[in-house]
């Protein structure tokens, strides 16, 4: 069994990984780690530089959440993929043919004060109304099942 993981190294990617690791240990999947560098909107020096400092990041993300994964007695790889984030984990899927596809739903939940907590209450609720972009373009289009896990 494989199962394909998007992961940015993100508070919910990491969270996602987590419950992956906790409902699926028992069946020993390899697990399969996708990042998306996305690539700059113009190719100016200041663009170029930003797009490698996050596609490093990106990179020792992968590597950190893989390393979890491995610790935790799973059989790890990971991709990192340059553009689209919606159409490079489409492609992604059906390179790699993974069982299920596994992504956090998108939160801007911010870890702050009362102000942006309760401001991130009121998007959370329009939130629950719709997905976000990538969600739902891979709910429409990737082939395999597609496990979308929220928050806590």
């Amino acid at each position: 069994m494989k199962v394909m993981i998007a992961y940015d190294g993100s508070r919910n990617a990491k969270l996602a990984l987590a419950q992956t690791v906790s409902l699926f240990r028992c069946n020993a999947p390899t697990l399969i780690l996708v990042g998306v560098a996305e690539n700059p909107g113009d190719s100016t020096d200041a663009n170029e530089e930003l797009f490698q400092q996050e596609y490093e990041e990106l990179k020792a993300a992968l590597k950190e959440g893989a390393d979890f994964a491995h610790q935790e007695g799973f059989e790890v790889d990971w991709v990192l993929a340059e553009g689209d984030a919606r159409k490079m984990l489409l492609q992604a899927t059906k390179k790699h043919t993974p069982d299920m596809l596994v992504i956090a739903r998108h939160s801007s939940k911010p870890d702050g004060g009362i102000i942006a907590q309760s401001l991130s209450y009121f998007v959370d609720e329009l939130d629950y109304m719709t997905f976000g972009k990538v969600s739902s373009f891979l709910a429409r289009r990737v082939e395999c099942p597609l496990l979308i896990l929220p928050s806590p």
